[in-house]
């Protein structure tokens, strides 16, 4: 399962997740994808954890960022890195947009 070679973003739908919180999936196979969240100011990633590598790129925006036991604020040009199953989550301090990057690919993410 994988996506096509080149895809367009304006082409792409943008799926609901939470309040104020939609993405679009950039592209997959099943070693890996990309997602791009939009945050409205004040909506939140809430703690989780999952078995994915993964490493979020803040495009925009401004986010607190916890990874397992550290808060951090980060905006645009910085990133963060999750190791599998550790626990974290983002609030939005002002609107903007992460990119996502999982290994492997989130296959939940095709269920919902």
């Amino acid at each position: 399962m994988q996506t096509a070679p080149f895809l367009f973003g304006d082409e792409l739908p943008l799926e609901p997740v939470a309040p104020g919180v939609n993405r679009k999936l950039m592209g997959y196979n099943n070693q890996i994808m990309m997602v791009k969240v939009f945050f409205e100011e004040g909506s939140e990633g809430y703690l989780h954890s999952h078995f994915h590598s993964q490493v979020a790129y803040v495009e925009s925006g401004e986010f607190e960022v916890t990874v397992g036991n550290e808060t951090k604020t980060l905006v645009g040009g910085d990133c963060f890195f999750m190791e599998p199953n550790i626990e974290h989550g983002a609030i939005c301090k002002k609107a903007g947009v992460l990119i996502d990057v999982f290994s492997p690919m989130r296959e939940d993410f095709l269920e919902e």
